[in-house]
């Protein structure tokens, strides 16, 4: 079974904190709550751990992930975007939001899209995971944690510790969660496409 940290969702005590972020950094997949349910998380850097969440989502190379970010700074290191677009990510962060942007040459090349070299975006409205990003100083790669054949996110750890005994190596337990998966909208083009409701208010970027 995989290691189980039960972190309080106000106030994350630092020390189990910092055992997460050293699990990060050791290669280690994590699931994780976030203000939209639960996402699974690595490090941005480690192949193999990438390898192991495109595993448990059977996802192809035409997924967008997501890298989660502590704020608007640390975004403008990974993507690329001009002020209109600056104003929406001003407006709608933090939140259960993930933007698709053009990615800068400081996203692993695995992670981009193939053939739009985007990359998903995101700064989640949740004290834990502010915590993480905090410790980890830099981003987490991360993704929604939808099971193959099911369209709505997890969002209690014990059913996650169950379902994926052997594929992670720590739950994050900061109580039930949402279940709903986030507002996904790209701004990479001329023009603003919502690609999925969720979570977030989709209505500004309606048509």
């Amino acid at each position: 079974m995989p290691e189980h940290f039960k972190i309080h969702p106000e106030h994350p005590q630092h020390r189990l904190v910092a055992k997460s972020v050293e699990i990060l950094r050791g290669g280690g997949v994590i699931a994780y709550p976030t203000d939209s349910g639960y996402a699974l998380g690595c490090h941005i850097g480690d192949k193999s751990a990438l390898e192991r969440i495109i595993d448990i989502r059977r996802i192809d190379e035409r997924h967008n992930f997501t890298l989660v970010c502590r704020d608007l700074s640390e975004i403008s290191l990974y993507a690329r975007f001009d002020t209109p677009v600056f104003r929406i990510l001003r407006a709608h962060t933090p939140g259960p939001y993930t933007f698709i942007l053009n990615a800068t040459r400081e996203v692993p090349r695995r992670l981009l899209n193939p053939k739009r070299k985007t990359i998903g975006i995101r700064i989640p409205d949740h004290k834990i995971v502010q915590a993480l990003l905090a410790e980890l100083n830099e981003p987490i790669m991360s993704t929604t944690l939808i099971l193959p054949g099911q369209t709505d996110p997890l969002n209690d750890a014990d059913e996650i510790r169950e379902a994926l005994k052997n594929h992670v190596d720590l739950v994050i337990d900061g109580g039930r969660g949402e279940k709903e998966a986030t507002t996904v909208v790209d701004l990479s083009g001329e023009r603003f496409l919502l690609l999925r409701r969720g979570r977030g208010d989709a209505s500004p970027f309606l048509a």
